[in-house]
């Protein structure tokens, strides 16, 4: 199933680079050959021809849009990283809070869901989706799980940012899920 949402992913990354090359390439083109056609004949044509002559593909709306999809996506994307960092500072603060106090808060709970959230969020951005979230040696401490849990925050933050846009990655998929089955773990054990 994984396998399968990853095809498709890439599959819209690459036909919405190809479309968008595609635009590009035909208005530059259409421009170059209106530059081209205004010649002392051309500007003496009729009505009709001016008309005709009028359509401009590669206008400034077409650019503007074409600039403002791309910010778009930039945009989504420096989000996607801003998640993995507050996951990875949420984390962080969990083990701290923990080990100070040796016990786990109702507002160390509510943290817990929202690292949940992120992670799981990131998850399904990189093409992954709703599995087993099957984590294998687990700690058998909370101290550990949350110590645990900080180092794996950590490495899913590294990879995320160093995963380029439009990339379905299953290394970021296989850390979000072993998150996932971590954070249960955690919360049947408190």
């Amino acid at each position: 199933m994984i396998l399968h949402v990853s095809k498709i992913t890439v599959f819209r990354g690459v036909l919405f680079a190809l479309v968008s090359a595609v635009v590009l390439l035909f208005g530059s083109s259409f421009t170059a050959a209106q530059i081209r056609n205004t010649t002392p004949d051309a500007k003496s044509a009729g009505p009709e021809d001016k008309q005709k002559d009028d359509v401009d593909f590669g206008s400034r709306e077409n650019s503007a849009r074409t600039d403002l999809m791309l910010k778009a996506d930039k945009k989504a994307y420096e989000e996607h990283i801003a998640r993995a960092k507050e996951a990875s500072l949420i984390a962080v603060e969990l083990r701290n809070t923990f080990e100070a106090k040796q016990l786990f808060a109702s507002e160390d709970r509510k943290k817990l869901d929202r690292l949940e959230k992120l992670t799981r969020r990131i998850r399904n951005e990189v093409g992954g989706s709703e599995s087993d979230s099957d984590i294998k040696n687990l700690p058998q401490t909370i101290s550990a799980a949350l110590k645990l849990l900080a180092d794996e925050t950590e490495s899913l933050r590294k990879e995320v940012e160093n995963t380029p846009r439009h990339v379905v990655s299953a290394s970021v998929i296989d850390q979000a899920n072993k998150l996932i089955g971590l954070i249960d773990f955690i919360r049947r054990e408190q």
